[in-house]
Order: structure tokens, then C-alpha cells, then sequence
């Protein structure tokens, strides 16, 4: 491989890139876009969760009840009512997205010490909001249920058993158990292999439609170098973006990296030379950027959302899905990228994913070498 042709390719991409203003754009412009836009409106914390009521016990036991809730940096009380048609409304129109009502019996049972059952109405629509909004109010309910037992107890003279067992959690690597900072690292990986593999489809394609390829073939340029100096751009757009979105998460977003950044820039690398390379070898073999734009959205982007674990978990998916999930690079750099932001492991925990990436990397790159043929078909 001779460097003064590599490096003469690579100005040539660089000055096209550089005058290119669509080009930066994609490179550039669309991934920061699709950050702010992602980091900002998908989350998966469910908090504030909108709470209608009603109070037929209307007592002092009802209210300290209702308080918990009003309380609570979970529900957020919209509602007040006094009827079924006004809660079968809220939830119609997600105004609420549970409701309690409490019975008029309420007070004297819990004075008779008596169980006093409180009906919960929730819009399954959204099963999974639902659940973790269940679990809010049944987490409050035995909250309550346990001091009015206590009081009770205190009230009849009795000594007061502590529990056979206390379950004391805690928390690691996400102690605020804050989505974003498990949502953003995904996302990273989502928007490098965008940017690469739409990037990298078009560039050979663009050659065959201007009609420039022929002029490159008559060069001593060989297909290593051609290959080689075309990406060289988009490589540095790469790692632009790279430490634009370290950036943002850092300053934008509080997103903690408690792992080596060396190593971060380091195996983002070698996932950027694999997605670099799938996307010249889409380009080689489709030669329309049509056709490429294409193949490169149905091969890269829909796999990097839906198969890397980014927003489903992989363990979740019916089996024959899973093993799909094996060749899907994204899958494996958003587990490093997790691993290192979250968790700060090395090479001795992610060895098994860097293997797969430098593999895939080497495999790519030769076939699109070996597809590459400096003549006009």
C-alpha cells in the first residue's frame, strides 16, 4: 500500500466532504439532532403518574391515606371526585392513569382493626406503565398498612416485635436508578452506526453516478487504497461525533462515564472501522446510492434499535430472535459502552465483544477489498 496514493485519496474525500454541505449535515448535524431528540423524550422512568380519588370515607384516616400519594414523587394528584363515570372519564381521556376509591367504611374498619379494602383502577392500555404504577401504589398501601398496625399496637399497650427480617438494598453502578444514564450509552452506539453506515453507503455509490469511478480506475490507485483513503474522513467524523456525544452526555445530560475514556475512544474505534467497512461494502456491491441509503437503513439503523438491547432487552425476545441478535455489531458495542460508563470494566469483562468487533472489522474490509474491481463492468 503505497501512502502518498492513500494520503491523495483521502484529501480528495476530505475537500468533498468539506465542500459537501448535506454531507456534514448527515455527518455532523443529524446525529447531535437525534441525541438531543432521543436523550430528552425517551425515558423509561415512570414518575409523576397522574392520580384520580375518591373519597366516600371523607375521614381522617382517608386523608392521611390520600396524603402518602399527594406526597409522593410518583403519583401527582389531578383528580379529586365523586362518582365512576368521572374516573371512567379520566382514564378515557389520560387524565389519570390510576385511581383509587376509598370505601366509606374505611376509618371504622382500620378503628376495629379490620382489613379495609381500597379499590385501585388502573389503564392497562400501557401494561407495562401500569405494572410499575401498581407496584407505586401497593408499595405506599403496605407503607400506610404498616404504620396504622404499629399505632394500633402501641395504642394497646403490646410491645412493639421488630421483624424476623429487614431488607436493607442498595443499589449499584446506577444508584438513582435514573434511565437516562442506562438509555444514553445505547444511544451512542445507535447514532455512530447510523452516521457510518449512511455516510459510508453512498461514497463508492456517488463515484459510479458522477461518473468519476472510470477516472479513478485509470490511477495506479489500487482498491486497498482507494478503500482505505475514502474512509478516512468519515473516520474522523466518527470520532468527532464520538466526542460530541461524551460531551453531551457529560454537560447536557449529567451522565456519568465511570470508566476509562482511553478505552472508551479505543473500542469505539474498532466498532467505527466495522461499521465504516459494511457501509463501503454496501456501496461496492449496490453501486446506486438509492439502493445503498436503503440497504444500509434495513441492515444497520433498524438493527441497532431493535436487536442491540438498546431499548428491548435481548434476554426478553423469543429465542429464534436472540441468536439473530448474534450478528447485530450494535449489540455488542452498546454492552460495552454500558459496561464502561456504568460500570468502569476492562478488557478483562469485555474481551469476549472486542474479539467479535476486530473480526467483524477484518472479514468486512476484505470482502469489500476482494468485491472492488478497478474495471467497468
Amino acid at each position: 500500500m503505497n501512502l502518498r496514493r492513500l494520503k491523495a485519496v483521502a484529501r480528495k474525500e476530505f475537500l468533498h466532504v468539506l465542500r459537501d454541505p448535506r454531507s456534514l449535515m448527515m455527518g455532523i448535524g443529524m446525529p447531535m439532532m437525534l441525541l438531543f431528540l432521543f436523550g430528552y423524550a425517551l425515558t423509561m422512568d415512570v414518575d409523576r403518574v397522574p392520580l384520580a380519588v375518591w373519597d366516600q370515607s371523607v375521614s381522617v384516616e382517608s386523608r392521611e391515606f390520600i396524603s402518602r400519594f399527594r406526597g409522593s414523587r410518583y403519583f401527582d394528584l389531578r383528580i379529586s371526585t365523586d362518582n365512576y363515570r368521572r374516573i371512567e372519564q379520566a382514564i378515557d381521556v389520560r387524565e389519570a392513569l390510576i385511581a383509587l376509591v376509598i370505601p366509606a367504611d374505611f376509618a371504622t374498619r382500620l378503628a376495629r382493626g379490620e382489613t379495609a379494602a381500597v379499590q385501585t383502577v388502573v389503564d392497562g392500555s400501557d401494561p407495562n406503565t401500569a405494572t410499575i404504577a401498581l407496584g407505586y401504589a401497593e408499595a405506599t398501601a403496605r407503607e400506610f398498612s404498616r404504620q396504622v398496625a404499629i399505632n394500633q399496637t402501641r395504642r394497646a399497650g403490646l410491645n412493639l416485635k421488630l421483624p424476623a427480617l429487614e431488607l436493607r438494598p442498595r443499589v449499584w453502578f446506577n444508584s438513582d436508578m435514573v434511565s437516562r444514564n442506562f438509555i444514553f450509552p445505547g444511544l451512542v452506539a445507535v447514532v455512530m452506526m447510523i452516521m457510518a453506515a449512511i455516510l459510508t453507503s453512498l461514497c463508492m455509490a456517488r463515484e459510479w453516478e458522477t461518473g468519476t469511478m472510470e477516472q479513478l480506475m485509470v490511477t495506479p490507485v489500487s482498491a486497498a487504497e482507494l478503500i482505505f483513503g475514502k474512509l478516512a474522513p468519515y473516520f474522523c467524523i466518527g470520532m468527532l461525533d464520538l466526542l460530541l456525544c461524551v460531551g453531551v452526555g457529560q454537560f447536557v445530560f449529567d451522565v456519568p462515564l465511570r470508566g476509562s475514556l482511553w478505552l472508551l475512544t479505543l473500542l469505539s474505534l474498532l466498532f467505527l472501522f466495522g461499521a465504516l467497512s459494511f457501509g463501503v461494502l454496501i456501496s461496492i456491491i449496490t453501486r446506486s446510492q438509492l439502493l445503498a441509503s436503503q440497504v444500509g437503513i434495513v441492515t444497520t439503523v433498524l438493527p441497532a434499535f431493535l436487536l442491540s438491547g438498546f431499548i428491548f432487552p435481548i434476554e426478553n425476545m423469543p429465542l429464534p430472535i436472540q441468536t439473530v441478535t448474534h450478528i447485530v455489531t450494535a449489540r455488542y458495542f452498546v454492552f460495552i459502552l454500558r459496561g464502561i460508563y456504568l460500570k468502569d470494566v476492562g478488557m478483562a469483562v469485555l474481551w469476549p465483544e472486542v474479539l467479535f468487533l476486530a473480526a467483524f472489522g477484518i472479514i468486512v474490509m476484505t470482502v469489500a477489498i476482494k468485491k472492488f474491481r478497478k474495471k467497468i463492468v
